[in-house]
């Protein structure tokens, strides 16, 4: 290659064409692929707008109650999510060009376009809580790096406190990027020991409205995130090697190795290469220790990804950047691949393997929920037995689809709403994947019977039950419930708990 191949009008137009062809390959997704179990749950959040939900804080409720006025279309849901890592990318190149001397500006154009290739940057359409926790964290940090190289960085600072308090209000995970903050301010820019005062105060008001949420409902999002789903936690090698190969895998090998080799670029200020170093690797580093004694989900780590690559940026020219492009593209192929299989090829593709009923079940919902009303009895209610298929019917449906029985720890949204005093002598057809076992549905009804039908090859079963009996099942399912799942410690103040006051359950109740 020429070095006019290297030159920054080439770089930028090699970014803007990536960006084009990454955004229509993302709007294909986001129009084709079928709506998901964690999206159609987090949906019912915007069919029920609330200040707080059970397991997360309320950003992703809120945004979907937004975007659904515009269309229920699943492009239109997602239409936010397919543009997030669009404008970090922006972000991230405009960063780059106030860090990199002049003669280096390609690099900041080649970095965006590296990023806009990886696959967990044109996979991410799918609307969860992931999406406004992603885009807030970028917000947040595209501030502090701006405000960090300012002379007076103090207005920077308090929008970085802003956007870190809306990515809270998005998932809990964002604390991390705070904490990181606070470990560069104390231990290496001391002179601006006050930023990270600064920064919590303008993020205070997002924090308290969700401590005031959680204070009155049960500490609903605290139990989840804290206790319910880490019971059972033990030290295991096991997490810690997974969370490295993943760790590496996402960064990919070629970046880590690079970066790590190169030296940062002259005309780099070293206050912004240490400071992205400690921005992008405290949290890493975080969660390396959480892996000895849990998993660490890959999209964990998604929203310090960016950091990283601004961290790269600071040391590679062009030449390697292109190189390193061209095996991030060879990356996603495979990726592309298999989410182009599961949305579109044919379901028979599927028979060999484990996954084919759920397969069938994700294409197909809509033809579940059709079979599922069928000589649906008057006034009957549908319901699953956990959340993920609950979700997906209840899209389709159009209705609320609870969960009958106890569940498991995550999404405990119905805990919030429903009220199973109001199904008292109702008929209730409940949702399976299995064929059921009778004896389990037979004390909380006055008949039960049983239903099989097929899908695509793929026989589903529901529970028709008669006569709903609530003091049984109160006294059953709804109490394990409660001693599972709102087991609230004594130190927390509890100014209220909905589930367990619905139900009368004084130990979870205020005045316990």
């Amino acid at each position: 290659m020429h070095a006019s191949e290297f030159s920054a009008h080439v770089s930028r137009q090699i970014f803007w064409g990536t960006s084009a062809a990454t955004l229509l390959l993302k709007v294909v997704l986001a129009a084709g692929f079928p709506m998901t179990g964690d999206e159609t749950f987090f949906y019912q959040w915007g069919v029920f707008p609330a200040w707080g939900y059970s397991d997360h804080p309320p950003m992703v409720g809120w945004l979907l109650a937004a975007l659904r006025q515009i269309s229920e279309h699943p492009l239109a849901l997602r239409s936010f999510s397919l543009l997030v890592t669009s404008l970090i990318a922006l972000g991230m190149v405009d960063l780059l060009r106030r860090f990199l001397p002049e003669e280096r500006e390609a690099s900041a154009w080649l970095v965006g376009a590296v990023y806009l290739v990886m696959p967990w940057s044109w996979m991410f359409v799918l609307v969860t809580t992931d999406t406004p926790l992603v885009f807030f964290m970028a917000l947040s940090a595209w501030a502090y790096l701006r405000a960090d190289t300012a002379e007076h960085g103090a207005p920077g600072y308090a929008l970085a406190g802003l956007f870190l308090g809306l990515a809270f209000l998005s998932k809990y995970f964002a604390a991390l990027l705070g904490f990181a903050y606070a470990a560069h301010c104390f231990g290496w820019r001391r002179e601006r020991w006050w930023a990270p005062f600064l920064i919590f105060a303008f993020a205070l008001p997002a924090i308290a409205l969700n401590v005031a949420f959680n204070a009155t409902h049960g500490w609903t999002n605290v139990m989840f995130n804290v206790f319910n789903r880490n019971e059972g936690s033990r030290w295991s090698l096991e997490t810690f090697g997974v969370y490295v190969g993943m760790a590496v895998y996402l960064l990919t090998p070629w970046l880590l190795w690079r970066g790590a080799a190169a030296r940062v670029a002259s005309g780099v200020s070293p206050t912004t290469a240490r400071t992205l170093t400690v921005l992008w690797m405290f949290p890493l580093l975080v969660f390396l220790l959480l892996s000895t004694r849990r998993t660490i989900g890959l999209h964990w780590v998604l929203g310090f990804v960016p950091l990283f690559m601004i961290w790269v940026g600071l040391r590679l020219d062009a030449r390697p950047l292109r190189r390193a492009m061209g095996w991030t593209v060879a990356l996603s192929v495979p990726h592309l691949l298999v989410v182009a299989a599961i949305a579109w090829a044919p379901l028979t593709w599927w028979q060999p393997f484990k996954i084919h009923d759920r397969a069938v079940f994700l294409r197909e919902t809509a033809a579940v929920v059709a079979a599922l009303r069928q000589d649906l009895p008057t006034g009957a209610t549908l319901m699953a037995r956990t959340y993920n298929p609950a979700g997906m019917l209840a899209f389709h449906h159009g209705q609320y689809v609870p969960v009958f029985g106890v569940g498991r720890h995550h999404a405990r949204q119905d805990d919030q709403i429903v009220d199973f005093r109001s199904y008292e002598g109702r008929p209730i057809r409940v949702f399976l994947y299995d064929d059921p076992d009778l004896t389990a549905f037979a004390p909380y009804f006055e008949r039960v019977s049983k239903r099989r039908f097929e899908i695509d090859g793929v026989a589903f079963f529901a529970v028709d039950g008669t006569g709903f009996k609530y003091q049984p099942y109160r006294d059953a399912v709804l109490a394990e419930v409660a001693r599972e799942f709102h087991d609230i410690p004594a130190w927390l103040p509890l100014l209220g708990n909905p589930f367990c006051e619905r139900y009368g359950f004084a130990a979870c109740s205020p005045g316990r």
